[in-house]
This record gives C-alpha cells, structure tokens and sequence, in this order.
C-alpha cells in the first residue's frame, strides 16, 4: 500500500447489527471454518512471497558478485516475479491492524528517492516538506536527521529500517522494501509519460569500472534493504501460522472475522486501488501517479491487487509452484444466504479481474501504464478507467454482500479522487 495519506471520507456503512450465523436457508459452512481457511491462505501467500524475496535476495548476491547486463536483468526480472504474490497479500491489509501497522516496511511509496541515491538535475535540489529530499545517503557516509548528526558509514539492514525508513517523520523518506529496491535495480524513469522505463547500469555495481560514484555502498544498500525484506516477510509468515498473531486474532471473533475479509475487499477495491492508485493518476495524468513507477510494472500490481481480492472471496489461491488451495469460502456463506447475491458477486469480480487483464496485456504489446495515464491518450485512459469502473461496480455488490449479512456499520476506505475528485486539484 501506499504511505501516504488516504484521502477523502471513508464510506459509512450503516447496516443493523444483527447474528451473522442464525439459520440459513441451505448448508452453510461455518464462520470459523472460512475463517480458518482465510488465514490459511494468508499464510500460503506470504510464504510464496517470502521464497520469491529470498530468490530475488540471490539475484542480487550474483549481481553484487558479478556485475553485468545478464545478473542485472535477472535481478530485475526476480523483483517482478517477487510482486506477483505480495501484491495477492495486500487484500488482507486492510482490516487486519497486524498487517497494517507492519505494511509500510515493505511497500511503502510514492518515495523520495533522492534520500538514497544519486538523481537527475530534473529532480531539483530541495523539498518544503522534506529536509532528506537529496539527502543521497549512498554518497554520503554522515547526514542531518532533525538537526542531528548521524553517521552512515555502515550501511545495514538495522540502519535503513532503524535510522532512515521515514526519518524525519516524513513518509515520502521510503528507505526499504520492494520500492526502495525496485529504485536501485531499475534508477529512475525520466521518461514521463513517454515509452521506456528506468535505465541504471549495471556498472553503478561494478567496483572495477564505477559510474556514478560511490558502488561498493551501493551494493551494501540494495544487500541490506534485500535482506531486511526477507526479515519483514518471514515476520509475516509466522503471524499467519496457526498459532500466529494474525491468525489469532482473526479466529477470536467470528463475526468480526467475517467482517475483516469484507473490509479488505471493499477498502482495497474502493479507495486504495480504484483511488489512490489509479484514479488519481488519471486525473492528474501524471506518471508519478504509478504503483512500479521504476519498473513499468504497475499494470501486473494492479491486476494482482485485484486477484487478491478475488481469493479473498472464492477461497481460492494458485501458488507460486502452481498448488491450488481451496476451501470453505466467504462465497459459499453468502450463497448460503442469497444464491443470486453471491452470483452477482462473482459476475463483478470477472468483470473486474478482465478488464484488469485488459489493461496487462495492453502494457506488455502496445504501451506502459505511465503512458495509458497520459493526457490525450484517450484509448489508454479509458483502458484504466474500465478497471476503475469494475472495481467500484464491485464495491457496491460488496456493501451489499455486507447488508445480506448483517454485519454491522462497516468503514471502506475513501478517496477524493473518487468521493470529491475536485479536491485533487486545490
């Protein structure tokens, strides 16, 4: 998710509390089994992310060892394959405070990456809200946090996620996670809204023929935050065991359970997804606006978001090594219920999950997402905006799938850029 602030009201859902659980109409599995289940599938999803992190931390080891076009690629196309199942995992964020408060370690943007390497002259020498903005702690062994001297030297996992991550108290001072890394592998994209991502060479790692300064540090960077990612995950991964934290805590209270999945599907889809992530950028036409901006890698995060979402519904969940999981399923407490609600369900998560699609293949044949995005791009525009469309279309289904089940008030996140989109502009 991101770290900045969501903004705009967050949708109220005003539902009479009533049981959840009282006599359905046909065989329902139980609320504890789904929630079981759930949780099981977290923690898949969190261990295929791990694995993916600890290949991508090898990838890096190879390049480090060996700079050269093919380790850099191969580093590069390791972080990618390493989003496909984090992103999956994102669904159950929202709702789930362990998630939550641990999250921005490891995906936090949009991020101010003059605090961590050298970039472009375009990029301006200083911020108003940011004292770090090019701060450049690669070529800088001491810097000034609040006023204070602190000594850099020694790049380390402890340091980035101790000292740098957010220092100042600012959010945009992202110094982990999967961006902090996709910066270092791919350097920025100066490319605006034109074809083409980041450009770093290979020899921004190579000791022996340097360019741009400072390498054997930035080797100790791009280690350090890689390692620290694989730390952060397997902290996840033992949360969502069976005896985890996370899992605990959602097995506590079934109905508050059931809610918790209701509240990730609907805060994902409605106001991070369809609005910080997506709709903003449209509105703005600005290539900033991009979840991978580095990478050119954002349509695979969005579509993935939103398979996620799908999972966290039907109970089904195909890992990284190609294993389906199945099992009882929010879809089938609903059908329990109303067979035609859970059908309509359903129908908006495909239509959503194909227009998502749509937008994938458009980015890997004809254009990048930045692009899409761009002003004047009128087909690629409304390309995103059909993915927005479908995932406030199933928001809506969503609120309903709460009434049906009596639930309670429930809060989605909100987004100006959907709820007052006017405001975007002040």
């Amino acid at each position: 998710m991101i770290r900045k602030s969501v903004i705009g009201a967050s949708i109220a859902l005003l539902v009479t509390s009533a049981a959840i659980f009282a006599g359905p109409a046909v065989a329902a599995p139980a609320p504890k089994d789904v929630l079981t289940h759930y949780s099981a599938m977290a923690e898949a999803k969190f261990q295929d992310a791990l694995s993916t992190a600890k290949a991508l931390d090898a990838a890096i080891d190879a390049l480090i060892a060996k700079p050269s076009d093919e380790t850099l690629k191969a580093a590069r196309a390791a972080w990618i394959a390493a989003r496909v199942p984090y992103q999956q995992t994102e669904v159950y964020r929202f709702g789930n405070p362990i998630v939550d408060d641990w999250e921005g370690k490891v995906n936090a943007w949009p991020l101010d990456e003059g605090l961590i390497d050298y970039v472009d002259a375009g990029y301006g020498t200083e911020s108003d809200g940011n004292a770090l903005y090019v701060a450049n702690v690669i070529a800088n062994p001491k810097i000034k946090i609040n006023g204070e001297d602190v000594d850099a030297s020694s790049i380390t996992p402890d340091f980035l996620g101790e000292t740098l991550h957010e220092a100042g108290e600012v959010e945009a001072n992202v110094a982990t996670g999967y961006h902090a890394i996709e910066f270092l592998l791919w350097g920025q994209d100066l490319n605006g809204t034109g074809p083409g991502a980041g450009s770093r060479s290979h020899t921004d790692y190579d000791t022996a023929n340097c360019t741009n300064g400072n390498c054997d540090r930035r080797a100790a960077y791009l280690k350090a935050a890689s390692t620290l990612l694989v730390q952060d995950l397997e902290e996840m991964v033992a949360a969502w065991a069976p005896e985890g934290e996370a899992t605990k805590a959602v097995l506590a209270d079934a109905q508050k359970g059931i809610s918790t999945i209701l509240t990730g599907m609907g805060s994902l889809s409605y106001g991070e997804l369809a609005g910080e992530r997506m709709k903003l950028g449209v509105l703005l036409h600005d290539p900033e606006e991009e979840h991978d901006c580095f990478s050119d890698n954002t349509h695979a995060s969005h579509l993935n978001d939103a398979i996620g979402i799908a999972s966290a519904y039907t109970g089904e969940y195909t890992r990284v090594d190609g294993t389906k999981l199945t099992g009882p399923s929010l879809s089938e407490l609903v059908a329990a219920k109303d067979q035609a609600l859970d059908a309509e369900m359903k129908a908006k998560l495909d239509k959503t999950l194909a227009a998502m699609n749509a937008m994938a293949e458009r980015a890997e044949t004809k254009e990048a997402y930045d692009q899409m995005i761009g002003e004047g791009n009128a087909e690629g525009n409304a390309t995103v905006q059909a993915a927005i469309d479908g995932l406030i279309d199933q928001t809506q289904t969503i609120q309903r799938v709460i009434a049906s089940l009596e639930l309670g008030t429930i809060e989605l996140e909100g987004s100006d850029s959907l709820d007052s989109p006017e405001a975007v502009f002040q």
